[in-house]
């Protein structure tokens, strides 16, 4: 393990990025195999863990150097699951996803990793205004190229929050005119943005929606103003019983309310709903993946919400309800991720 950890170092430093992939690959399957210690009864598994970590997070560096982020985003789910508080392994998420154009998600690992950053204690306040930067970049990257809906995001204090929910509805009207078949504000998050703390110390926002078409903008509002995350009505918008069925919403409303969701995602670090919910939300869209039958594209939304999950405890306090629900939810993804069959906590979630 020794040799191939120094030899895959060597060829990082050298640029042979193909071979450095190859024996960190190799280090990471001796270390599955419990060469990580050399005395199985002195040693601690979050030793192991950072270890697995670290190699993982040289195969993300790897494969985005040989120009294939979708296989570096692979290994970067992986690096957080097994070491979530580390804020680089956020940071080199977002790597991935800005690689792969999928700039809200981008913006999101960029705030994680900015939130993490302080929790730890960051001292240096250059690197805390690089990942500010970085976070605001992939935000302004991921609405420029969006045509379906806008945004306003509106200060506010918690006692007046009705005044300004009906003040940033006028105001959006007024400056997006085009985006008026729906607006809606979330109502159920506290929005963060990218702003220097001495000069916003602790300052929340209202998060408001436009939208071109009503219908989008109607589901996408039941989604988000619901205790819990599942649409109602007779059908499950995310688990359509038909195939044919569930082709045709992916391509007429699918993507765009996925593209709402992430973005609403990028600026929310507490969902009122339950610290479990993006989770939650993102099962139900691998559900609707297993159903179109993209197995591998479900597996990564699996693993990059087991991400989510172990990453939960290091942003808030969770309870000992919703930890318990975390466990469950994360036992549910392995089982998902591995193949296994069985009914999951969400579908129990969905049927009550």
């Amino acid at each position: 393990l020794r040799a191939a950890l120094r030899e895959g170092s060597a060829r990082c430093r050298q640029r042979d990025f193909a071979a450095a992939a190859a024996r960190f690959s190799t280090a990471l399957e001796l270390c599955s195999k419990g060469f990580a210690t050399e005395d199985l009864l002195k040693s601690s598994p979050d030793d192991i863990s950072r270890l697995a970590s670290w190699i993982e997070s040289k195969l993300v560096i790897c494969y985005l150097k040989l120009g294939q982020p979708g296989l570096a985003l692979h290994h970067s789910h992986r690096s957080i699951i097994q070491n979530p508080s580390h804020f680089c392994n956020h940071l080199r998420q977002a790597a991935c996803f800005r690689c792969l154009h999928r700039y809200s998600e981008a913006a999101r690992s960029a705030m994680v990793a900015q939130c993490l950053y302080i929790l730890a204690e960051g001292c240096t306040l250059e690197t805390s205004d690089l990942l500010q930067l970085y976070w605001q970049a992939m935000t302004e990257e991921a609405l420029s190229g969006e045509v379906s809906f806008c945004v306003l995001y509106t200060p506010f204090e918690k006692e007046d929050k009705d005044d300004k929910i009906k003040e940033a509805h006028k105001t959006l009207a007024e400056k997006h005119p085009d985006y008026m078949e729906h607006i809606f504000t979330d109502p159920h998050g506290i929005h963060l943005l990218p702003e220097k703390a001495e000069s916003h110390p602790g300052q929340q926002y209202l998060l408001t929606l436009g939208f071109r078409n009503k219908e989008i903008g109607k589901t996408v509002e039941k989604f988000i103003t619901r205790k819990l995350s599942v649409f109602p009505g007779q059908k499950i918008t995310f688990s359509p019983s038909m195939e044919e069925e569930a082709e045709t919403f992916w391509q007429n409303t699918g993507e765009r309310i996925v593209a709402a969701m992430a973005f609403i995602g990028s600026t929310k670090i507490k969902d009122e709903r339950g610290p479990c919910a993006w989770a939650i939300e993102q099962f139900h869209h691998a559900n609707l993946l297993s159903h179109l039958q993209r197995g591998e594209e479900q597996a990564q939304v699996m693993i990059q919400a087991m991400a989510e999950l172990a990453t939960l405890p290091y942003l808030q306090r969770v309870s000992q309800e919703d930890d318990k629900l975390l466990q469950s939810l994360m036992a549910d993804a392995m089982d998902v991720v591995a193949g296994r069959t069985g009914e999951r906590v969400w579908t129990k979630i969905r049927k009550v």
